[in-house]
């Protein structure tokens, strides 16, 4: 069982809860701040699929975070999160996050607490860099890369650094990432997938089936037919922080 809603507190963030099971866990772009059987993780930006389920537990709680805005509210950038499920108490000190824990649990809804603990976090911590949010819309208009550091002033290995610290990876794995999320909402849909491939902005099918396969772990048609339809938020493997470069 998975379901989700938008939080009313926290601006691009969705709430949601999972029974645990099977599953694949797709990249998404976005982190998550999870509760799981009492214990509260984070789990980082995505470059590849993740089997779901592979953090012990029976009950998963979790808030899915924006593009770009976790880690002003974490305090750490997202690149040292990248593709890792890591303890809060790894990032804060121990003592705080067993406070929070209970906090957490105490709502009769633990993504409810979830929630109500990143609002009064985001309000203490101020708003996220605004760059994040401009370079994610234009990475989900289709804009190139070299197109949006001129936009938004910066050279693009400038714009490469300062994604690397709000996204976890650079924008061009950000606006692959993003453009398949599309690409397989359409296949989902029922549109036939050569007319999946040019409304994504791929070059041909044959560019999308890479794609899904490289990103997703999958096929158009397994995922089409709910094999592969991992929502991005049930956490993978925990793990310690650590970073690595992706571009």
């Amino acid at each position: 069982m998975y379901e989700e809603a938008r939080s009313a507190a926290v601006p691009g963030a969705v709430l949601w809860r999972s029974g645990g099971g099977g599953g694949t866990v797709l990249p998404d772009g976005c982190m998550d701040l999870l509760w799981v059987d009492g214990r509260l993780l984070v789990a980082g930006t995505d470059t590849r699929p993740h089997p779901a389920g592979e953090v012990p537990g029976g009950v998963f709680a979790g808030i899915r975070l924006a593009p770009g805005t976790a880690p002003t509210l974490l305090g750490v950038p997202a690149h040292v999160l990248r593709d890792r499920r890591v303890e809060l108490a790894d990032l804060w000190p121990a003592r705080e996050v067993r406070r929070l824990a209970g906090l957490v649990e105490g709502y009769g809804d633990p993504s409810a607490g979830l929630e109500a603990l990143a609002a009064r976090r985001a309000a203490a911590a101020g708003p996220p860099d605004p760059l994040a949010a401009e370079v994610a819309a234009r990475l989900r208009a289709g804009q190139p890369v070299a197109g949006i550091a001129a936009a938004v002033g910066l050279g693009e290995r400038q714009l490469h650094r300062r994604s690397l610290d709000a996204f976890g990876y650079g924008p061009r794995t950000l606006g692959r990432v993003l453009r398949l999320r599309r690409a397989l909402a359409l296949a989902r849909s029922g549109m036939r997938y050569a007319e999946v491939a040019a409304v994504a902005g791929y070059a041909d099918q044959a560019h999308l089936s890479r794609e899904v396969r490289t990103l997703a772990g999958t096929t158009l048609s397994a995922y089409a037919a709910g094999a592969g339809a991992g929502s991005g938020s049930v956490p993978g493997p925990v793990s310690g922080a650590g970073a690595e470069g992706v571009s």
